[in-house]
């Protein structure tokens, strides 16, 4: 029996997803909270948020993320992808900077605009 707080809305409900029974869930109140505790346990995933590296700003680091979240198995090499993407400015908040991030269909957006100094 794994247990889970629902993150869905603010309500919060404390999950109960049985391993054993086909992962049943109970403590939801809602449908969400029921395929959110679902796929929490066979298919995790998250929005990756991180910075990049960009030359010709302000700043020296742009921050960044994943349109749609990803698996999370996948969070430690996409953060090596990241880790060798150097951006030049200008770049606008909801740029795309890499299209379909290894095949996940989730794509590198800019989350600030960064102008050229």
């Amino acid at each position: 029996m794994k247990e889970l707080i629902c993150i869905i809305c603010p309500k919060g409900c404390h999950l109960k997803i049985d391993e054993t029974d086909g992962y049943r869930v109970t403590g939801n109140s809602c449908p969400r909270g029921e395929e959110y505790g679902k796929n929490e346990l066979l298919h995790p995933t998250r929005v990756l948020t991180s910075t990049v590296c960009i030359e010709g700003g302000l700043h020296q680091r742009l921050p960044v993320k994943t349109s749609a979240p990803i698996p999370k198995g996948m969070m430690m090499e996409a953060m090596k992808e990241l880790d060798g993407l150097c951006l030049q400015a200008p770049v606008k908040s909801g740029q795309v900077l890499i299209r379909n991030l290894m095949g996940t269909g989730a794509d590198i957006i800019a989350t600030r605009d960064m102008d050229r100094i």
